[in-house]
């Protein structure tokens, strides 16, 4: 595994750094994008397939953890915005540092806008992570977690060239996880 992994003292600055593809914007989570971010996880709406879904505190508890993991490791979870349009968060689609099976891997994670669905914005941001992940952090697997009743994120999994791994639960659903 790369430095950036380990070394608490790099920097986004110096490791992340904006992605642009065709319609999006994908940048670093700013403490200002707490509340769009709050807002988003607790929608009961994108919260469907949770056995368990966030209330605000626990929301901004997990935004926190998100901050914390971009400050220790130089990435995280992206803020995904239009490209060149309004500065509404859309969502977020990125890869945090994530244990599994004993093996450190990158948790790709997306969650978008209720407003944002069926515009391709998942696939589209997903694609624009992995590329970053296979130029800056090539040795480390991805993984992808979605519950097996979230038939959307299934297929945006499969769209972005993820291959089945095994099935087991996590946080309370049973989940194929997905690696590539």
């Amino acid at each position: 595994m790369r430095a950036i992994l380990s070394d608490p003292r790099a920097s986004f600055a110096s490791v992340f750094t904006d992605i642009e593809t065709d319609r999006l914007l994908l940048r670093p989570l700013h403490e200002a994008d707490r509340q769009a971010m709050v807002d988003i996880h607790t929608d009961p709406r994108t919260n469907r397939f949770h056995p368990d879904p966030p209330d605000v505190p626990r929301a901004s508890a997990m935004f926190s953890d998100w901050l914390a993991h971009w400050a220790e490791h130089g990435f995280g979870y992206p803020a995904v915005t239009e490209r060149g349009g309004a500065a509404e968060v859309l969502g977020m689609c990125g890869v945090r540092v994530r244990e599994f099976h004993g093996e450190k891997v990158l948790n790709l994670g997306y969650r978008f806008r209720p407003s944002a669905w069926g515009k391709g914005y998942a696939v589209e941001a997903g694609l624009a992570v992995l590329e970053w992940c296979a130029r800056e952090l090539p040795s480390v697997p991805v993984l992808a977690s979605v519950s097996v009743d979230n038939k959307p994120s299934l297929r945006v999994a499969e769209r972005l060239g993820f291959t089945d791994y095994t099935e087991e639960v996590y946080e309370g659903a049973l989940s194929r996880h997905y690696r590539r």
